[in-house]
């Protein structure tokens, strides 16, 4: 019997990682909707990933939750558990499994640049390594975050009249801009599209300082003349948007790097701010665990399997289905 198969079902204990269906048990390494999903019969999670999941889903979406701290070691059967911080997103983490004298870790989605607003990623030695693969091409050099929303305040400086209007996932993203922007000094109301609010809550609930955060809806334009907001992308073409002075449209998104997306989003202000490992954090991760074994999945996994073999390490891609070109929380 495997300790783990390439499907992420570790068979020892009959669980699934981030399944795509319901499941009887389920290990979740974070909350966006391509590996999170309502169903199952049992979940473990970090507190926050499991807050999050209720908030989504509902509190009945599993029969049971069972929080899981970073770093302290669960015991189920003959398998260790361990779960430890993935650089991602509130609550976002990697999954560590033993068994005997063999270490798998599945690193979920991750990025290695600091992140103020949660726990920093850590390196887990281990003897197989599955990561994921979304920026996975030598071209993905994400550039430092702060340099990026510099811009966005630059571009609100030269331009006071006109409202600027950023498209940012609601769950991560959004709160990353924010805080980014705090930390850049903006202190003024910033102001959200009604499908953000709940999720912002949460985070400021778990100790995160957004700042002074207002509802969009309802303003009028001249309120919101100037101003700072936050939307998800579907919303920049929607009626809503119309009540925006003469809008700047920016988003925040590693695929912002691509020329092509950003035309075709009609963005004028690309903001390349990822929540992903670039190329150059990924093959350093696979470095620092030490692994001989790659396993690759969610995005270009050709790329990295090469490179992995051309270092002298095992690898595979694991072709999950619906993980091969999630933008959502990119």
């Amino acid at each position: 019997m495997s300790l783990l198969r390439h499907d992420l079902y570790i068979e020892p204990i009959k669980a699934f990682i981030d399944p795509r269906f319901p499941v009887e048990r389920a290990l979740i390494t974070h909350a966006h909707g391509d590996h999170a999903r309502g169903g199952h019969g049992s979940v473990l999670a970090t507190p926050e990933t499991i807050g999050i999941m209720k908030l989504r889903y509902g509190a009945e979406s599993a029969k049971s939750w069972q929080e899981i701290e970073y770093g302290k070691p669960l015991k189920i059967g003959d398998v260790t558990v361990t779960y430890y911080p993935a650089g991602h997103i509130l609550g976002s983490a990697q999954i560590l499994l033993e068994i005997k004298h063999q270490r798998i870790v599945v690193s979920g989605d991750y990025k290695r640049f600091p992140d103020a607003m949660i726990a920093a990623f850590e390196p887990v030695p281990c003897d197989i390594f599955v990561t994921e693969a979304t920026f996975g091409l030598p071209v993905f050099q994400h550039p430092d975050p702060m340099l990026e929303i510099a811009k966005l305040i630059k571009s609100m400086e030269r331009f006071p009249e006109q409202s600027h209007l950023v498209a940012a996932y609601a769950l991560g993203k959004a709160q990353r801009v924010i805080g980014l922007a705090r930390q850049a000094g903006y202190d003024k109301p910033i102001y959200m599209h009604g499908s953000l609010v709940n999720m912002c809550a949460y985070y400021q609930s778990r100790g995160i300082d957004l700042g002074d955060l207002r509802k969009a809806t309802g303003l009028a334009k001249d309120e919101l003349k100037g101003a700072l907001v936050i939307a998800p992308p579907s919303a920049m073409k929607e009626v809503w948007s119309r009540r925006l002075t003469d809008p700047i449209h920016a988003m925040a998104s590693g695929w912002m790097t691509v020329k092509q997306r950003v035309r075709q989003r009609g963005i004028e202000l690309p903001l390349v701010i990822s929540d992903h490992a670039d190329w150059n954090e990924l093959t350093q991760t696979i470095k620092d665990t030490g692994a001989g074994e790659i396993w690759v999945t969610h995005g270009r996994e050709d790329a990295l399997v090469y490179w992995c073999e051309q270092n002298g390490l095992k690898a595979a891609p694991l072709h999950l289905q619906g993980r091969d070109d999630e933008e959502d929380e990119s």
